[in-house]
This record gives C-alpha cells, structure tokens and sequence, in this order.
C-alpha cells in the first residue's frame, strides 16, 4: 500500500521508519528543504519538498493512487485540510494529528464525522491517560491495557534482591507457578532481547510482563517493591498534558497540586480546576518543590513544554524523596535518557500519535499497537482470522519469529498462557511482543 506521510518531524520520521522497515511504499513531505534531505539521508523512502496541504504537491506525490494519508505535521490546520482533500480525491484513509479540542470535541462544527476524516489523533489526552495508569501502577515505566483491560503490558525494573533476581525463566515459571503473568522482553545495556526459557534475569534489567490486571498488584513484590497507594500528585507544568491529568485525578479523588510558572495561566487554570490546588512558581526551584512537601508526595509529573526543564525538575523530586517521578518527553532521543538518570518513567505525546496510527494501519485483525518507549519492539493484539496460518499446526510446529513471543491468548472469558502445545484458534485474541524485523512475518501468520 502507497502511505503519504505529512510532516518529517519525529512522528513522521518515525512512522516513515516503521513503516519502510514492512515493506510499505512509503512518500515523506516536508516543507523544510534542510529537513526533507536529512530524512532522506537517513531513510529509504521518497522524500518531497513542500506544503502537504497543496494540490500539486499532494499530486505530485501520488495521491490518486495512495491507500493512506498521514498528515502528522504540528499544524493542525494544514493536517486538516490536507486529510479532506485526500477524502475529496478518494484516498480511503486519511489520519490526522489534531491538537486544538475545537476540531475534535463531539459535536463540534469541526469534528471528525462531519469532516469525514477518518481519525483524529490528540495526543495531549493520549498522553494524560498513560501517564495516570502509570501513577497507579506506582512502579511501572510503562503500562499498557489490552485485550479490553483484562491484561495490562507493564515494564518494571528489577531491584537488587529481587525475588526473580539471577534465576532462569524456566525456573521461575515452576517457582511462581501461581503467579499468571508471561515475560515478553527484557532489556539489558539498551539491547531488547525476546527472552528464551534459558533467560536469565538480573538486577537492573527492564523486564516487560503480560499479567492479568486483577494481579498487576502481585507484580511489584516479585521485583523487589514495596505496594503503597496513589493519594496525592504534584504536576510541575499546567500545560495541556498536564491540565488534562489534573482532571482525571479530580474524578477520582485524589489530592493534585499543580505548579507553573505564568502567573496569569494559573489563574485560568484555578477557574478550570476548581478541584486542584494551582501555585505559581518555578518547578525547578528546590527549595519550593520542598515547601510543598515533594518529599511525601505519592507522585510527581514534570509535565511543562521544554524537556530539559522536566528532566531537571524530575531529578529534584526523585531526590528529594518523591515516590514515583514521571517526565513529559517530547523529543524521542531523550526516551532513553530518562531512565539512565534515575527517573522512573517517561511519557512522550509524540509517541502516543505514532501508538494510535500505527494501532489503525496494522494488516490483518488488528485491536490495538502498542510502541514503548525506549526500546525497539511493539505489543500487537490480534483477533485471528478464520483460516489465518497460525490455526493450522500446535505451537510448537509454527515457525514463529525468534524475534517475537506470543504473550497471551483469550479464549472467551479464558486466558491462556501459551505452551507448545497449545494450538490457536479462529475468534482467539492474541497478543504478541515483537521486535520490528519479525512484524512483516508475525502479521502472514496471523493475515
């Protein structure tokens, strides 16, 4: 399928990445000469210089004949123009990021359906949702619902004194044989290993796990964490990452101070959040962040709009004695930086664009994608076809990919944890962790 891709800032670079590593045709458009010649240094695809939003731009790329557009530029005029002409031109599907909540709030003159856009991607919103399952989480770097909620995906690094600490998956799958969760990834020096039942785990490893969302709670101990309980949240930043996290603490009761440092925006967001105490100051004052009581709060989120600003304000509040510490990050070259320094989690919202179009162009029976952040590898939650490839043989006749795991497999209201004589059958939702080069093989399996 021919993809057009608006925008070659990090969401588009990304997604052109992604989606040139499949084997998808994919051409870039980027309004800035010197943008547009560093991704097409750096990647195989086709890249054109010039407004997204224009008719013999649009032309020039092919878009008579494209399947998709993705216009993900940081405008969201120009991404809404150039979605309705795709639309007018007869491109099937057209995706657009959307920022402004006039062109996205239900019912609006500007909405999706009366524009006949095809999706409409916040990723503000997006992103205050994954950072509020992480505060509840209270140890996780990244957590993410499938299969309808039964299931989360949660990462966690493992302490020294661990109860999983230097023993093989095999064993522990005897040790912990009550104990229902799958390890789908660890992630060692920066490298993502699929892990093997010979896989060992170590102290200071990031360990990605599938467990019911009923027993998330048994998880923690198992890597070394004392449980606590979510009661009151400190954001520095009233950006709108930060405002729409206020909210959803408000509608579920739990205590928010937010600090920003424009003393006007404070008082709109005082109007706004009537359930939230707004202070003005500067999050990376130390001795302000301890007035407040940093030092006993459940959880921080350093959510302003300059990262260097977050990563300092996190660091404060880490060593200051916040509990869990969870940074806004807008650049994708910082995810990995964030948990080198001590912090316990990042959040990026461009990251969340590229979840959700990535969660809408998959081949196949596709319910969700999921990218984490900072490691190379995606959670792909598949309903299987009727005479799909992976019905055909037991598990452990299927040439699956080394470089990806079948995590779960539901069976109605039953979950299963695979073993090699299992066999998955048509209607079975099935969740897989792989790394991008077995994505084009594990989607044929399941196609």
């Amino acid at each position: 399928m021919k993809v057009l891709i608006l925008g070659a800032g990090e969401v588009g670079f990304h997604l052109a990445k992604r989606l040139s590593q499949e084997t998808q045709d994919v051409i870039l458009i980027e309004s800035d000469p010197d943008r547009a010649d560093f991704v097409s240094q750096q990647l195989d695809v086709l890249t054109l210089v010039g407004n997204g939003a224009s008719l013999p731009v649009l032309g020039e790329a092919g878009i008579a004949d494209a399947g998709m557009l993705l216009a993900v530029t940081s405008k969201d005029e120009v991404n809404l123009v150039a979605s309705m002409t795709a639309k007018s031109l007869g491109v099937q599907h057209a995706v657009a990021r959307i920022s402004n909540p006039e062109y996205y709030d239900k019912g609006s003159a500007l909405s999706r359906e009366r524009m006949g856009i095809d999706l409409m991607i916040n990723p503000e919103r997006e992103c205050a949702k994954e950072i509020f399952d992480l505060l509840r989480s209270e140890i996780a770097t990244d957590v993410v619902p499938l299969a309808g909620g039964r299931v989360q995906l949660i990462g966690l690094r493992v302490k020294t004194g661990a109860p999983v600490e230097g023993r093989p998956l095999e064993q522990l799958a005897t040790e912990l044989e009550g104990h229902h969760y799958v390890t789908v990834a660890i992630v060692r020096d920066g490298i993502t290993e699929i892990p093997k039942a010979t896989s060992v785990i170590r102290a200071g490893d990031l360990v990605y796990l599938l467990s019911p969302s009923t027993e998330i709670g048994d998880i923690a101990s198992l890597a070394g964490y004392e449980p606590s309980g979510l009661r009151r949240v400190m954001i520095a930043g009233g950006s709108s990452e930060g405002e729409h996290l206020a909210r959803i603490l408000g509608s579920q009761g739990i205590e928010c101070v937010i600090l920003d440092h424009d003393r006007r925006h404070c008082v709109k967001l005082a109007e706004r959040l009537p359930h939230a105490l707004v202070l003005h100051g500067d999050a990376t004052d130390l001795d302000l962040l301890e007035m407040e009581g940093v030092a006993g709060i459940d959880g921080f989120v350093a959510a302003t709009a300059r990262d260097e600003t977050n990563i300092l304000a996190s660091l404060l509040a880490k060593t200051s004695g916040a509990q869990e510490v969870i940074s806004l990050v807008h650049k994708f070259e910082y995810l990995r930086l964030v948990p080198r320094v001590g912090i316990d989690a990042s959040v990026s919202p461009r990251m969340s664009v590229v979840n959700a179009v990535l969660r809408y162009i998959r081949k196949g029976k596709v319910v969700a994608v999921a990218n984490l952040t900072g490691i190379d590898a995606e959670a792909i939650e598949f309903t299987v076809a009727e005479g799909s490839e992976i019905t055909s043989k037991k598990l452990r006749e299927i040439h699956f990919p080394k470089d990806a795991i079948i995590g779960t497999i539901f069976r109605g209201s039953d979950m299963i944890l695979p073993r090699g004589d299992d066999q998955i059958l048509s209607g079975d939702d099935v969740i897989v962790f792989a790394l991008p080069s077995a994505i084009p093989k594990v989607e044929k399996l399941f196609a």
